[in-house]
């Protein structure tokens, strides 16, 4: 991402002052969801004269379209998480203490989880 920098007589990098920009350019085009690759064909396509402008603003568009259906996606399931809970609520309150309620089998033939995407939306563990 950034130029060869020269060296010292000791063998230190010595960094333009141009390279702290470009490294806070990177951090936040990676935020927005480019990649390393992306990013190296905009500079080199921007160092070579030719602006990449154009391109830069289809990448973030088809981001932006991701993000959105994936948005679409999660919406959906969390109405059908919420409608899961209520008919959970329901079979544990017409369940015995101690008696299984089988909840987790249930997942199986319900349609709409199955058309869910896998969220990715894991727990992480402490540790």
């Amino acid at each position: 991402m950034l130029p060869r920098p020269a060296r010292t007589s000791r063998g230190y990098r010595r960094y333009p002052p141009e390279s702290v920009a470009r490294v806070l350019l990177v951090q936040r085009a990676l935020v927005v969801g480019f990649t390393l690759d992306e990013l190296a064909r905009v500079f080199r396509q921007r160092d070579r004269g030719d602006p990449p402008c154009r391109a830069v603003r289809d990448l973030v568009s088809a981001r932006l379209a991701g993000l959105e259906a994936r948005l679409t996606q999660l919406m959906a399931l969390r109405r059908e998480l919420r409608q899961l809970v209520a008919t959970w609520d329901r079979t544990l309150a017409a369940t015995a203490a101690g008696q299984p309620a089988h909840l987790l089998h249930s997942l199986v033939g319900n349609a709409a989880i199955a058309r869910a995407p896998r969220t990715g939306l894991r727990r992480r563990r402490d540790g």
